[in-house]
C-alpha cells in the first residue's frame, strides 16, 4: 500500500449453515516481509509508542478488540482507530508514524504485517513513553 496517511481497508464477515468467514479482500500482501502476533496479559494494557522512519505496518485484530493509535512523527497528528474481530478491517500504518494499542476485550490478538525484515528494521527502531500521546482515555458521549 502506498499512502502517507493511516488508512483502513474494510472487510466483512459472511455466515451460512457451516459457520462464518472473515475477510479483508482489498488487503494485498505485496511488500509484506514478515508478521508477528501480539497479545496482552490483561484488558486495558497499553503497548505504545513504537515508530519507524522506513518500515510500514498493517494491523489486523484476529480476536477481541483494540484501540489502535498512530502519530505522524513530524506533525504529531494523532489518529485513533477501534479494530475488532467481529468487524474485520486492516489498518495501514505508514512509515514515519508511531503506533500503539490498548486491548479492549479479553483474549485480544493482533497480527502485525511488516514491510521490513528484522535486519532492515534494526536501525530504524524509535520508542516513546506510552503516555507521550495519551489517547487511552474513554470518550464518553
Amino acid at each position: 500500500m502506498i499512502s502517507d496517511e493511516p488508512k483502513i481497508l474494510g472487510g466483512g464477515k459472511a455466515f451460512d449453515d457451516r459457520g462464518s468467514v472473515c475477510f479483508v479482500n482489498d488487503f494485498d500482501f505485496a511488500g509484506v516481509k514478515r508478521f508477528y502476533q501480539v497479545e496482552n496479559h490483561e484488558v486495558g494494557f497499553i503497548r505504545a509508542w513504537h515508530a519507524h522512519r522506513k518500515e510500514g505496518k498493517y494491523v489486523y485484530v484476529a480476536s477481541g478488540a483494540a484501540l489502535v493509535g498512530t502519530v505522524h512523527l513530524e506533525t504529531e497528528k494523532v489518529s485513533k482507530f477501534v479494530l475488532a474481530a467481529d468487524a474485520p478491517k486492516v489498518l495501514w500504518v505508514p512509515p514515519n508514524h508511531a503506533n500503539g494499542f490498548m486491548n479492549l476485550r479479553e483474549n485480544t490478538v493482533l497480527i502485525f504485517f511488516s514491510t521490513a525484515t528484522m535486519e532492515e528494521t534494526r536501525d530504524d527502531d524509535i520508542r516513546f513513553a506510552y503516555d507521550k500521546w495519551d489517547i487511552w482515555k474513554k470518550d464518553y458521549r
